[in-house]
């Protein structure tokens, strides 16, 4: 346990900063399982599934650059979902 006032604090940010992270975390885990089931049972078509494409890789970039996700994944991540887009428009 701390000892120092100054660790007592330090000790309360990084819970908050692993809640957000956590949080962050699932929502993109989240977003992409949906995205990826949804499209596979055909229920997300077209626009639409170009707009939630869209929206989920700006949230995968947005956390690759707080670096709550490391870039390469971020990466993988996004290129996994441009090859289910291609997969699915030329079906």
């Amino acid at each position: 346990m701390p000892t120092h006032k100054s660790n007592w604090k330090r000790l309360r940010q990084d819970k908050l900063r692993r809640l957000r992270v956590k949080s962050n975390k699932s929502r993109i885990r989240t977003l992409v399982k949906t995205l990826v089931t949804e499209s596979e049972k055909g229920t997300l078509k077209g626009e639409t599934l170009q707009q939630r494409a869209k929206e989920t890789c700006r949230l995968i970039d947005q956390a690759a650059g707080r670096r709550i996700i490391h870039p390469n994944n971020a990466a993988r991540k996004k290129s996994r979902i441009a090859r289910l887009l291609n997969r699915i428009a030329s079906a």
